[in-house]
């Protein structure tokens, strides 16, 4: 647990330095009336998260996180089947994206986490299921000006109703 917890702290730290640097590519600053360039997000996010991996490393060395301080493995079975069931939702997540639009993958992902995963209650799936990915689009549709992956056109009619409502 000790090495696995210092390896992915600087994993994610050569992860979050390499994406800073490709972000720079584009504008990382603020353009008045316009918004944040197009690295602005990639570059501040990448930069807290290195902040974070600074500061596991620094539990790490201290031995004062309780994985620091483990001698038992990364993954034990319950672990590792974990893993595959988050891990497989991720990767219909991303492949939903492009035929459903990321706010409905978005959405089939929250329930398969909240209500089956999770086992939650119906009441409590569903209400983070339909207003998690409704805050996330005004949020960059409307707020940010950023459009999202919007999936094939049957999907239309659902956004248009959102559009109407931003504009």
């Amino acid at each position: 647990m000790r090495r696995g917890e210092i390896v992915t702290a600087f994993i994610l730290a050569a992860l979050s330095i390499y994406m800073m640097w490709k972000s720079t590519e584009l504008d990382i600053g603020y353009a008045t009336g316009v918004g944040p360039g197009g690295g602005s997000w990639p570059f501040w996010l990448s930069a807290v998260m290195l902040i974070c991996t600074g500061c596991i490393a620094y539990n790490w060395a201290r031995r004062s996180s309780p994985p620091s301080q483990s001698d038992e493995p990364v993954l034990d079975a319950e672990g590792l089947r974990m893993l595959i069931q988050v891990g497989g939702g991720i990767i219909g997540f991303v492949g939903l994206t492009s035929i459903i639009s990321i706010y409905g993958a978005m959405a089939l992902f929250l329930f398969y986490y909240v209500r089956i995963l999770g086992r939650h209650s119906l009441a409590l799936s569903l209400a983070i299921t339909l207003l998690t990915p409704t805050i996330f689009f005004f949020f960059f549709e409307g707020l940010m000006r950023i459009t999202l992956p919007k999936g094939l056109s049957f999907t239309d009619p659902f956004f248009n109703v959102l559009y109407d409502l931003i504009y």
